[in-house]
């Protein structure tokens, strides 16, 4: 697990994959605009970037597929976001547009896809 210092290639993302052979897990803080990647569970990650110093309703889990570098809004940990912003039925994805405009600005500025 591993909170970006620096700004990762599409190479180095790869390298990360320690978990899955296809994509990987990330969860980033909204607010102060940082990504931790590389976890088995995106509560992990949650877990890491919370023990420094995020605010839980800042925080959403992606996940970076290898074939085509996409980013899926999907994490478990988004279910309690989605019902904040008035999505109750809004599952795992991220439903509001603002937000994933946003996640998709952070995770571009700290990784090169």
């Amino acid at each position: 697990m591993n909170i970006l210092k620096d700004k990762i290639s599409k190479e180095k993302l790869l390298e990360y994959n320690k978990y899955f052979s296809y994509m990987v897990k990330g969860v980033l803080d909204i607010e102060k605009e940082l990504v931790a990647i590389n976890a088995d569970l995106h509560s992990d990650l949650e877990e890491l970037l919370l023990d420094n110093g995020s605010d839980n309703r800042n925080l959403y889990g992606f996940n970076i597929l290898f074939d085509d570098f996409e980013i899926e809004y999907d994490s478990i940990i988004n279910i309690p976001r989605n019902r904040d912003l008035g999505y109750p039925r809004g599952g795992r994805t991220v439903m509001n547009q603002d937000i994933r405009n946003k996640m998709e600005e952070i995770i571009k500025k700290w990784i090169e896809i």
